[in-house]
């Protein structure tokens, strides 16, 4: 039976698809944003992906439902399938769910009218005495009452309307006769129902889209049409609170600029990859943690401490800037056993002078860039950077291997910004991977934009050697190699030069650790060179690690870098 209903589910979903494709290629379901918005075609295939309401229930706890458009849950099965995520997929993040469980009842291609009129009525059924409904629609409430997707609400002047208002239409969709409402009184209908019910309804404003005001490109457009102040006008008549969503994360976006903003976006202007859907659910919890209305005081408890940003422990020092590394095992080992493997940073005293900085090792081991980013050890640091402060970044020994498979921390080998769509084995949802020269540019412009100082370290040489043949080898340091002695490889035609490819187009300094070590250890000779590596090619001893904080002290002197101010 359950094989059964997964065969006819399949072809369900696939002649779906079929079908949204033919309408796709007519151009009937492009939306007046020039959005091909599919979702809301077959209710029937998204309630397969949607969960059931009140499902997630824990005893008495109570269950926030979240009731909203693609911006909060994107595609029919909202899994990523196209690199679009809704804020709705990281809601429960910031709760803590021994105390309320979030369900996301959200549906692509919605609006207040299509919401309430098709999918409104078992999440209502579900509602109980102390839950809560978020409520965020308003995207798609556009274009003519009864075009064929009818989903607008009744305009009687033509624009938004606040006031209660009514009209009857022939619903070409349905093929029945349709009292269309005003976009106040969708919203007013909602807020009743959940109140009769016992639940408390909280107004959301829409979130932002990716545009600039004409007379000023360093603000994002807050107009939203009118949206916005009838949703307060909304909140003040009827004594509900709302959340300014559009403005929270509309002053995060000004403050990233353009480069920054544009991947919080995916394929369009509207909708958010995960790194907007992220945001824009912080901003929503940030925004009921700030809220003054006495109705989400004991909503607050809910919360868990995500919504307050996690910072290093740091421990300041006042008049000393702070010096992080964020890398990999190369950058922070077990640095315990005087045998066993080291990371650079746990050195960095023997370079560093400690009256002048404060040194925080934030490197991980089994990390590359994108994994350190995805992991939040990345956010930790933004958290902590104040102006004045020194960023080491280094990364490449881990960025090579598996993006959808084995560890699944693989990047697109390339120094060029580009990203795809991956099927991810281990979770089975889809991510968007970039390119390890995007992952750099991204804590990179990340540090400046907190007034930090970045800089970019190859990564450290791994302990491979070949016999010369006489050839002249390297990419950026080319040498002469004589016939029989062994050379250390580099990865200059790769990784090194895609550092330096991402140092150029940023304008940041690179210090080329890779080569400054590597010198030093063909100058040993690979048998002497094997006491500065432990364990295997990759990993340092101790005295490997001290070798690599010297390469690092060594080329900022070499340039000249404000940074070696700092050493000893």
């Amino acid at each position: 039976m359950k094989k059964l209903l997964t065969v006819l589910l399949t072809t369900s979903i696939l002649q779906f698809f079929n079908s949204s494709i033919l309408h796709a290629q007519r151009d009937i379901w492009i939306d007046i944003n020039g959005v091909r918005d599919l979702t809301a075609d077959s209710i029937d295939i998204a309630n397969q992906a949607r969960p059931i309401p009140g499902s997630s229930r824990k005893g008495n706890n109570p269950v926030l439902f979240l009731v909203g458009n693609s911006t909060m849950r994107t595609g029919t099965l909202g899994n990523g399938s196209n690199g679009q995520w809704g804020w709705g997929f990281y809601a429960h993040e910031y709760y803590d769910e021994n105390k309320i469980t979030v369900e996301n009842h959200a549906l692509g291609g919605t609006s207040p009218r299509t919401f309430y009129n098709q999918l409104w009525k078992p999440v209502l059924e579900a509602v109980q005495k102390g839950d809560y409904v978020f409520l965020e629609l308003g995207h798609n409430d556009n274009g003519p009452i009864d075009s064929i997707r009818a989903r607008s609400s009744y305009r009687p002047n033509g624009h938004l309307e606040v006031k209660e208002d009514s009209i009857s239409i022939y619903n070409k969709v349905t093929k029945k006769q349709e009292t269309v409402y005003t976009f106040g009184g969708y919203t007013r209908r909602f807020i009743n129902e959940i109140r009769a019910k016992g639940a408390t309804p909280i107004l959301f404003t829409l979130t932002p889209r990716n545009d600039y005001e004409k007379d000023d490109p360093t603000k994002i457009q807050r107009k939203l049409t009118d949206f916005t102040p009838a949703i307060f006008a909304i909140g003040k008549e009827m004594n509900v609170p709302v959340i300014d969503l559009n403005d929270i994360s509309a002053l995060k976006l000004e403050k990233y600029g353009p480069w920054k903003t544009n991947y919080h976006f995916y394929l369009d202007k509207i909708h958010s990859s995960a790194y907007g859907a992220r945001m824009n659910a912080a901003s929503a919890a940030e925004g009921i943690l700030a809220s003054t209305d006495p109705q989400l005081a004991t909503f607050k408890t809910y919360l868990n401490d995500k919504v307050i940003p996690v910072r290093c422990d740091q421990k300041r020092q006042q008049g000393k800037p702070m010096v992080f590394l964020c890398g990999d095992s190369t950058g922070k080992n077990e640095d315990k056993k005087p045998d066993g493997m080291w990371g650079w940073g746990s050195q960095a005293y023997t370079v560093f002078d400690s009256t002048k900085c404060v040194f925080q090792n934030q490197a991980r081991a089994g990390r590359s860039s994108r994994t350190y980013i995805d992991e939040g050890l990345w956010e930790v640091v933004y958290n902590s950077l104040e102006p004045g402060d020194f960023v080491f970044i280094q990364f490449g020994h881990n960025d090579i291997g598996g993006i959808k498979d084995g560890k699944e921390r693989g990047v697109i080998a390339s120094a060029k910004d580009s990203c795809a769509v991956y099927h991810m084995e281990s979770s089975g949802i889809y991510k968007v991977i970039y390119s390890y020269g995007w992952y750099l540019k991204k804590m990179i412009r990340d540090a400046q934009e907190k007034g930090a100082t970045p800089i970019l370290l190859t990564l450290t040489p791994r302990n491979e050697w070949h016999q010369g043949d006489g050839h002249s080898r390297g990419f950026i340091y080319p040498v002469k190699e004589k016939a029989g002695k062994s050379y250390i490889e580099r990865r200059n035609e790769t990784y090194g030069k895609w550092c330096r490819d991402v140092a150029q187009a940023t304008g940041i300094t690179l210090i080329d650790v890779h080569n400054l070590t590597a010198d030093a250890l063909d100058k040993l000779g690979q048998k002497k060179a094997a006491a500065y590596f432990n364990h295997d090619h990759t990993h340092t001893s101790l005295q490997g690690a001290q070798l690599n904080a010297q390469s690092v002290a060594k080329g900022l002197k070499a340039v000249g870098h404000p940074a070696a101010q700092l050493l000893k």
